[in-house]
């Protein structure tokens, strides 16, 4: 039944009359790039040969541009930052739809009552209270641990993820330029008091192994990863049957309600793998290589 279904969609999107070139959609942490924050050989060369053929390829990510900017990425044709809030195609801006100044203030103002470690992520870097340089480094520990990192690797990443924040204060932090604010989950309830309070505001948790959470995020209303490419493919005018998207994460699952065919990693989490046409080997096992020879993208 599901396989027949699967391989009906594969055969439909593959087959000859079809587009040739296809637009690949990646997401980057435990996708692209392994947890430690390096890109393996073997992805660098499966988007540089899927390329040569006349595809094009897009990350689709949660991180901001400086945190990008900041990894030796290979060459891609565009990014979507922020889970969705920024979309560039080779350096053009198609959209960058930043938090309104009011929802930045009393999300800060909610943050701040509570005493929770919280920061900005901005186009030009992160910037963190106080809370978070005290909470953040050992939760950066459990996250780079949980995603399969040994103690020392885990401890250096996390010093190398604190040190890149700015510390402010104050007011310094009402600005309009915000995409989202991260903040870090002592319990679900957390989590779930932020819905509460900010029923309107597009929510997130992401973090540890599998789906555990360790942070939460909120973004402007309506901005998800899907809304986003839909924005992307229109201003390139590409049928969506013609895309084919990469995740690892429940972030990443309103990629896959918009995208002609979806890619689970092995290291993906229960649901993304349930929502995949295809379940590919882990990341650090030539993942994204092996479903791109699968797809015949190289």
């Amino acid at each position: 039944g599901s396989e027949m279904c699967i391989r009906d969609r594969y055969n439909r999107i593959y087959t000859k009359e079809s587009v040739m070139s296809k637009i690949v959609f990646l997401d980057v942490d435990g996708t692209l790039i392994v947890y430690e924050t390096k890109l393996p050989d073997s992805a660098r060369k499966a988007v540089d040969q899927d390329r040569v053929h006349g595809h094009k390829v897009y990350i689709c990510t949660g991180c901001s541009k400086d945190e990008i900017l900041q990894r030796n990425l290979c060459e891609l044709d565009g990014m979507i930052l922020e889970n969705g809030t920024y979309v560039e195609d080779h350096d053009h801006v198609i959209m960058h739809q930043a938090m309104p100044l009011e929802e930045v203030k009393k999300v800060v103002h909610w943050c701040q009552e509570r005493n929770l470690a919280f920061y900005l992520e901005i186009n030009s870097g992160v910037y963190c209270n106080d809370q978070m340089i005290k909470d953040g480094p050992a939760v950066m520990i459990k996250y780079g641990q949980g995603k399969g990192a040994d103690l020392s690797n885990a401890t250096e990443k996390a010093k190398s993820f604190i040190d890149s924040f700015t510390l402010i204060h104050g007011d310094e932090f009402y600005r309009e330029d915000v995409n989202k604010i991260d903040f870090i989950i002592r319990d679900d309830q957390d989590h779930l008091d932020t819905i509460t309070a900010f029923p309107h505001l597009a929510h997130n948790t992401w973090g540890g192994k599998g789906e555990l959470a360790l942070f939460s995020d909120l973004g402007p209303t309506g901005i998800n990863k899907k809304h986003a490419i839909e924005v992307l493919l229109d201003y390139l005018k590409v049928d969506k049957e013609d895309t084919i998207s990469f995740g690892d994460a429940k972030v990443d699952l309103s990629m896959f309600e918009c995208c002609g065919f979806n890619v689970a990693m092995g290291n993906g989490g229960p649901e993304i793998k349930e929502a995949a046409d295809y379940i590919t080997d882990d990341v650090n096992d030539d993942g994204l290589y092996n479903a791109f020879k699968y797809l015949k993208l190289i």
